[in-house]
């Protein structure tokens, strides 16, 4: 399936780095089936080494820290790989976070058996990530690509709180998901086999602080806004949870997973 054409936004600058404090505390938000999604493959486990891309504050590799893999992640956001290593170190996880675009981390070759993209593939260059990435892969080895999103046509919060949203930043693309596999460019073909595709609905648990918190760091919102844009939407999300939202609620979400096995060769 080849990726979509619209520019992100619209092409409106966004800096994940602004929202890096709320992220790390808001955005650890996955329930363990969506980790299963790739144990049950056989990826991220004992005796592999895995390359986190656009680990972002590091939440992908320090919840399968446990499995035994050994895990390096890279962000090219400084502040978000800051925020990654003060939560890895306060866990006592011994987990590599290097502030690297992915496109041109610096690796030797086939230094890894795994590769991982959590939430954060639509972002990279994929004319020049594809052959980087077989290159730092073995032969045969897996790139996961993960993504889940809320369903804002069948949960009324999320509805709600995305048309608010919406009301802030116009031009914001992320909104109106439907259930659909991850897109994948051409660009990977040469270099990689697509292996396997899996869809799952998933129900997020949040209380009101945070939901809020989990929109608030959104891209359309933290990551895009003046901090008195931000501000001002803060409180009016508030007010709305109030009106629409018990204390405690779920929200519903769909998660996807895409795996690709490394080809080996030049193209």
């Amino acid at each position: 399936m080849i990726a979509e054409s619209i520019p992100i936004d619209h092409g409106r600058a966004f800096d994940w780095g602004r929202t890096s404090h709320d992220y790390a505390k808001y955005r650890d938000i996955y329930p363990e089936r969506f980790y299963d999604a790739l144990l049950k493959r056989d990826l991220c486990t004992q005796g592999q080494r895995v390359l986190d891309i656009g680990t972002g504050t590091g939440v992908l590799p320090r919840n399968l820290y446990r499995y035994g893999a050994a895990f390096t992640g890279v962000d090219s956001s400084q502040n978000q790989i800051a925020q990654a290593q003060k939560l890895a170190g306060e866990q006592g996880m011994d987990i590599t976070f290097r502030w690297e675009a992915a496109e041109e981390c610096r690796f030797p070759d086939q230094s890894f058996d795994v590769a991982t993209a959590c939430q954060c593939f639509s972002y990279f260059q994929h004319a020049k990530l594809a052959p980087h990435l077989s290159r730092l892969l073995k032969p045969g080895g897996k790139f996961a690509i993960l993504y889940m999103a809320w369903l804002p046509l069948e949960d009324e919060i999320a509805g709600k709180s995305e048309e608010l949203i919406l009301r802030y930043h116009p031009q914001w693309t992320g909104c109106k998901e439907e259930r659909r596999f991850i897109s994948v460019p051409e660009a990977y073909f040469p270099y990689f086999t697509l292996e396997e595709q899996e869809i799952f609905d998933v129900s997020v648990p949040f209380t009101r602080e945070s939901w809020n918190g989990r929109i608030k760091s959104c891209r359309g919102i933290g990551a895009s806004l003046s901090d008195n844009e931000i501000a001002q939407f803060d409180k009016e999300h508030r007010d709305l949870l109030e009106r629409i939202a018990p204390e405690s609620f779920s929200i519903l979400h769909y998660a996807a997973i895409t795996v690709m096995r490394n080809k080996g060769t030049t193209a």
